[in-house]
């Protein structure tokens, strides 16, 4: 794949906190049109990436490039992030959050958010406090999911959910995602999300430390996707 094949083009980036390495000179292409999984070991470095690429983390070094724009305001106007920990006020009602959403992003699709909030069968007029948190997630995937974004950025969008309702939020998520936009899911739950995934990026000590289409991957090592996920982690 060339840069100019690549919707997210990254080439020496480092991101350091203090002394310790997050991300050690990373160099990484994903492609429109793909759902790709990141995975790794707690502390490799996936959600400082997710957050560079978001363009809410400015302090690195190297270079970035989603679909040719610097981390910026005209990268952060293709990009739907879902950060690991909530942002959203605790005594808000859904419909506010919807509201506030709508007000913030120009690219905010409220009937979507509204769709997809029915289909987890929430009702709108609920506080976010009232909410158990697979609840509150799924308010959370609604939100982002309902941006006509051309790059959509998960940090551990299900690990908070029990292992019965993984299923359901993973429909939630892939339901109306667009045909030419890139799903970047980090994530260490690789069983509920195997069958989801064109291709993977599994990370350690900050670098990539192997990437590769799904299908191609178990066909080489002839297992399933979390038996490899397993071995390289061993």
């Amino acid at each position: 794949m060339t840069d100019e094949d690549a919707l997210v083009s990254v080439r020496g980036l480092t991101v350091r906190y203090g002394m310790q390495i997050a991300l050690d000179r990373l160099d990484l292409d994903l492609p429109a049109g793909r759902i790709v999984g990141l995975l790794g070991e707690n502390g490799c470095g996936k959600s400082t990436l997710l957050k560079v690429l978001a363009g809410v983390y400015a302090d690195h070094t190297g270079d970035v490039r989603l679909a040719g724009h610097r981390p910026g305001p005209e990268s952060k106007a293709l990009v739907s992030y879902l950060p690991d920990q909530s942002s959203l006020p605790d005594r808000a009602r859904v419909s506010y959050c919807l509201g506030l959403f709508e007000d913030f992003y120009a690219d905010f699709d409220r009937q979507k958010a509204t769709d997809l909030i029915d289909f987890f069968g929430l009702d709108s007029q609920m506080r976010l406090k009232e909410m158990s948190k697979g609840m509150r997630e799924k308010v959370q995937i609604s939100l982002a999911m309902a941006r006509r974004a051309r790059v959509f950025l998960l940090d551990e969008p299900i690990s908070g959910v029990d292992p019965a309702a993984r299923e359901g939020i993973l429909d939630g998520i892939l339901r109306g995602l667009e045909a030419d936009s890139l799903l970047l899911v980090a994530t260490h739950l690789v069983h509920d999300l195997e069958t989801a995934l064109d291709s993977v990026v599994m990370m350690r000590h900050g670098r990539v430390l192997l990437t590769g289409e799904v299908d191609d991957l178990r066909a080489e090592h002839g297992a399933s996707l979390e038996q490899i996920f397993r071995k390289v982690y061993r």
